[in-house]
């Protein structure tokens, strides 16, 4: 069965179209894939904060994550090279469909005092980068459960230039902050 939210896509295609002024279907921005990444940092029981986010980012994703190694040693820092500091996932396909909508639709409206993502948050390359503070926001997180916190960046990479995977964000239910707040408050003050 496809996914919600790739059905939605196929139905906005005629109205991206228009939208950005593209003639043929194969110029259209697209999701290629969502890159989850969760770092330990300076966690002081660094074995026990590993497991934590494994087993955190894997119910969320649905998927298995790569543990992430330090390169190098940072005596600063008590990291020493090839100790783990963080993991990633990479969703493609239905899983990265799946998990866009969750992200959507139920997880970020459930951010405490929520005024809309950044639009500012483009890499000037097409892809967007979200940082998410609170693993407690997704619904698969069992908050009894919760020994640390740990905080997410997911990014959007995409096929186009920021202003198109803007469009396509924002048409796939990405709740952007309106700049014209920030122009309304200005003009009152």
């Amino acid at each position: 069965m496809e996914p919600a939210l790739k059905t939605l896509y196929k139905q906005l295609i005629p109205e991206l179209k228009a939208q950005l002024g593209i003639k043929n279907v194969h110029q259209l921005p697209k999701i290629e894939k969502i890159v989850v990444n969760c770092g330990i940092g300076s966690q002081s029981d660094r074995k026990a904060a590993m497991e934590d986010a494994v087993n955190d980012v894997t119910a969320i994703t649905g998927q298995k994550p790569v543990v992430a190694k330090s390169k190098i040693a940072i005596a600063n820092f008590k990291l020493r090279a090839g100790e783990p500091v963080g993991v990633k996932v990479t969703l493609r396909g239905d899983r990265m469909y799946d998990f866009m909508l969750r992200l959507v639709r139920t997880a970020i409206p459930r951010i405490r005092d929520f005024r809309g993502v950044s639009p500012r948050a483009f890499d000037g390359r097409g892809n967007y980068t979200l940082g998410i503070s609170d693993q407690s926001i997704f619904p698969e997180i069992e908050l009894d459960k919760v020994k640390r916190t740990l905080g997410f960046d997911i990014t959007f990479v995409t096929n186009s230039d920021d202003d198109k995977a803007r469009a396509l964000l924002k048409a796939l239910g990405m709740p952007f902050r309106e700049r014209i707040q920030r122009e309304v408050k200005k003009a009152e003050a």
